[in-house]
């Protein structure tokens, strides 16, 4: 027996195969052990995820690590050879993903010890800093999301009407305000100059010890970034309300039933196929740009980055917290004193009065729509990690909504005028309210830009693209169920606020 086990021992000492599949088994054993704690520890991250919880929408690190890289030679290029579009690299790297699941708030008993100049520098912010109470802070919230949403409406309403003329070469024209405000999406979310006073200075680090202390500052910056309430207004507030998901969902369906409006001429009739294709072309040319303009913004905010353009704590502490409450609210009172008494009424006939219709009745439903989807999103979003529900539930109900409304401003005595009827004031009331409504309430319900950032934003490929159809897929059902019924029965009518 002695000699049996020595004989293993020593064969196990003398071969080389057997003593690297015992080390490959230790490193093996200790990666899935790692693994695991990973899970458990990302899945306690995700426990608080919001709408402004989206990571953002590329990797700083990676980046500046590509900066850094030489570029390799290329023979083509020394040999004066043309490159040729084969030449061109992939679009997407085969190189291990770096992509992280999403951020949040970090919990104070879950973080390390700050370095010191941290502390330093949190203490200076801090003495600088008035205190602001639990409540006047969600008041600052709410104020910056009223009057953004008031200003990502009218900005969306006006981008629709620059972008709709004849000779268009897209006339869904919803999709330019959706690539603008993911344009915007991705540079804030990527910015780290514009909320730099929150946490001190983030100077370039020359040790060790100061890129110690420039990542920390970083990890705190990301995390804090997401509750100050300025921040919270541009991104969930006017970037959310510039982009509307319920109009891109009706565009999509008026494509597949040939209803899609054009800036001249009427519509031309075809076969179902082509109408396939005019749904699959909406939906791709609206995913694709509001992705890519995520990144691209994200790229923005990499550029401007050695400009440092900070916006000042205590002009947004002292000045701009307590103004914007005023405006805020003022603006919406003021939105519902015009869409009671319309500055047109007396210009004319009753009929006459389009100044509601236009822009008033939007901005008093615009705000409704963004609180309840920060609020859903908040509460929501951490139920399902891989799936935020939040800003899917708001998303399918304002497109449930936005047909709704759709198919009364079509009916006749309710938004349009039959074949005999003549037009009346409360018909033409009603198709404005249906209206604003839509563009308003609906417009601010629904988003683009925070829905492009969790696709780009959520851990697994899998994950994004299972949230992404269910979103599209879902919203059409209901609108071809809603708008299809009137539609394929009796019809549209041609609204009396057109």
């Amino acid at each position: 027996m002695g000699d049996t086990s020595s004989n293993q021992n020593g064969s196990i000492h003398n071969n080389p195969w057997r003593r690297e599949d015992t080390e490959d088994n230790v490193l093996e054993t200790s990666q899935s052990h790692g693994q695991g704690a990973a899970a458990e520890a990302r899945a306690a991250d995700e426990a608080h995820l919001s709408e402004v919880a989206a990571p953002p929408p590329i990797d700083r690190e990676e980046e500046e690590e590509k900066e850094k890289r030489s570029i390799p030679p290329n023979p083509a290029r020394e040999q004066g050879i043309p490159l040729s579009e084969l030449a061109a690299p992939p679009p997407v790297s085969r190189e291990p993903s770096r992509r992280r699941p999403w951020d949040h708030q970090v919990s104070p008993t879950r973080e390390s010890p700050p370095p010191p100049e941290l502390e330093q520098a949190e203490k200076r912010s801090s003495a600088a800093a008035p205190s602001v109470s639990k409540r006047a802070t969600q008041l600052y919230v709410v104020s910056y999301l009223v009057f953004f949403a008031i200003l990502g409406t009218l900005a969306r309403l006006g981008l629709q009407a620059l972008t709709f003329y004849p000779g268009a070469p897209v006339v869904t024209s919803v999709l330019w305000a959706n690539v603008g405000g993911c344009i915007l999406m991705g540079f804030f979310g990527e910015d780290r100059n514009l909320f730099r006073e929150e946490w001190g200075d983030n100077s370039n680090p020359r040790t060790e010890e100061d890129e110690a202390a420039f990542a920390e500052w970083a990890k705190k910056h990301k995390s804090v970034k997401k509750t100050i309430p300025l921040y919270i207004g541009l991104t969930t507030g006017f970037c959310g309300s510039l982009t509307s998901f319920s109009s891109f969902m009706r565009d999509v369906f008026l494509a597949l039933s040939n209803n899609l409006s054009v800036p001249v001429g009427g519509h031309v009739s075809r076969n179902g196929g082509y109408s396939f294709m005019a749904l699959v072309a909406v939906i791709v040319i609206t995913v694709a740009l509001s992705l890519s303009s995520l990144i691209f913004g994200a790229h923005c905010a990499l550029a401007l980055d050695p400009l440092s353009l900070t916006i000042p704590f205590r002009f947004t502490r002292r000045v701009l917290d307590p103004l914007i409450v005023f405006l805020a609210w003022g603006c919406w009172l003021g939105a519902v004193f015009m869409a009671i008494w319309p500055p047109d009424r007396h210009d004319g006939p009753p009929t006459h009065e389009h100044w509601r219709g236009r822009a008033v009745f939007a901005i008093v439903f615009a705000p409704l729509g963004c609180l309840l989807r920060f609020y859903a999103s908040l509460h929501l979003n951490a139920r399902i990690p891989a799936f935020p529900l939040g800003t899917f539930a708001v998303n399918i109900f304002g497109t449930i909504i936005e047909g709704m409304c759709y198919d009364l401003q079509h009916v006749s005595g309710i938004g349009a005028l039959s074949a005999t009827a003549s037009m009346t004031k409360s018909i033409l009331t009603s198709c404005q309210v249906l209206q604003g409504v839509m563009d308003g309430f609906c417009g601010c319900t629904t988003t683009i830009s925070t829905w492009v950032a969790e696709l780009n934003g959520l851990g697994r490929r899998r994950h994004a693209y299972f949230y992404g159809l269910m979103s599209v897929g879902v919203a059409l059902a209901f609108l071809v169920i809603i708008m299809g019924s009137l539609r394929w029965t009796i019809g549209f009518k041609n609204p009396v606020c057109a």
